[in-house]
């Protein structure tokens, strides 16, 4: 195993976009290549953060204000990620580099923890996971999550995370003691459980069952996990049969709800994906092409319509139903009452990272960045 340090002011990346990121110079970024067979292909660029705590755009269409992503750019290679185009901020392309070129906030935990004792911070709801998935291989490497939550947990300060990654486990005894103090959403996501697919079209993610397994270990410790099951897509994974055999394992891996969101297609993911369906599925460009035009979202009344069978099978198949053990391990991790709300901080967010009111999405309208 090797990890070759190069300044990218002296030395090239190589060929293409990477050896021209001026945003990068000016972090005094370093590249690092790791030769083993799951980072082979993968360049990381080392940077140090200006801030980690970053407030949401008011259009956003989310359920929160404030997120931390220690990582841009994602190795889980999803085909239709909203995120790929914040890439080409960095002059990096929405494609392959979104997928192999990976920016690393190294004192991403160091920031945490000044910024949420900072006097101004007034401990609201952080989300993590909503633009790339704080869990992606590279965190096996850098450890950033573990100060993190720790950071938060110290603060009493409510959060939520949302991952496709099965890494997540390893940080189990640093979420049940946050979990002590404040609120902690967990949610794991997963839009189908059928594994060609999946492997077409997230192609660097643990397997759905593998996460399916994360959201009913977290359970069985007292830590309740929803599944955001996202992203359902037209024509390949919303079929009535499709959608029961999702919600069906979904409930036997004993998520807490299901929220489902509809496939769309912002600008970056819309032409990345776009080339997938043409190699892949020809003959549903047409049908794409009429239903979603020229925009990012499917039409409301099929998002309603898929929201509204999944909160029918969630009610067939239980979800939310407790598992056997899961309210002695509630007990155990039970937390106090006196958090960051009870101690007075204003605008606390969201208890979990996908509010929902029930088994399943009442509208099906919110979209997670992470998608």
């Amino acid at each position: 195993m090797r990890w070759d340090n190069l300044k990218l002011d002296d030395t090239p990346a190589g060929p293409g976009p990477a050896s021209r990121a001026p945003a990068l110079f000016e972090r005094g970024a370093v590249t690092r290549t790791f030769d083993t067979p799951g980072f082979r292909g993968i360049t990381f660029y080392e940077i140090h953060a200006r801030s980690i705590i970053n407030k949401v755009p008011t259009a956003s269409r989310v359920p929160f204000r404030w997120t931390i992503n220690p990582y841009r750019g994602c190795s889980h290679s999803c085909v239709y990620c909203f995120a790929r185009n914040t890439h080409t901020y960095l002059d990096l392309d929405a494609g392959l580099d979104f997928n192999s070129k990976i920016i690393v906030k190294i004192n991403a935990a160091e920031l945490a923890r000044k910024e949420l004792t900072a006097r101004r911070w007034r401990a609201e709801h952080v989300a993590m996971g909503t633009n790339v998935d704080c869990y992606q291989r590279a965190e096996g490497r850098y450890r950033l999550m573990p100060g993190i939550i720790s950071a938060l947990g110290e603060a009493g300060n409510p959060f939520s995370i949302l991952t496709k990654g099965t890494l997540i486990l390893r940080d189990l005894d640093l979420l049940i003691e946050a979990a002590q103090v404040t609120d902690v959403g967990l949610s794991t996501s997963v839009g189908s459980v059928d594994e060609e697919l999946w492997r077409l079209v997230e192609p660097g993610t643990p397997s759905p069952r593998r996460r399916l397994d994360v959201c009913a270990r977290l359970a069985e410790n007292g830590l309740p996990c929803g599944v955001l099951m996202g992203p359902v897509i037209p024509f390949l994974s919303d079929s009535p049969a499709q959608l029961a055999q999702t919600v069906r394992h979904i409930a036997e891996a004993g998520a807490s709800q299901v929220s489902p969101i509809v496939l769309h297609l912002r600008p970056g993911a819309r032409e990345w994906f776009g080339a997938w369906l043409r190699e892949h599925h020809p003959r549903l460009v047409p049908a794409y092409r009429d239903l979603y035009g020229n925009g990012s979202y499917a039409p409301k009344a099929y998002q309603q319509r898929i929201a509204d069978e999944v909160r029918e099978l969630a009610q067939r198949y239980s979800v939310g139903r407790p598992r056997p053990g899961a309210a002695r391990a509630l007990q155990r991790s039970a937390r106090p009452a006196r958090s960051a709300q009870s101690r007075g901080a204003s605008g606390g967010g969201p208890p979990g990272p996908i509010p929902t009111g029930g088994a399943a999405a009442s509208g099906g309208h919110i979209q997670l960045s992470l998608l």
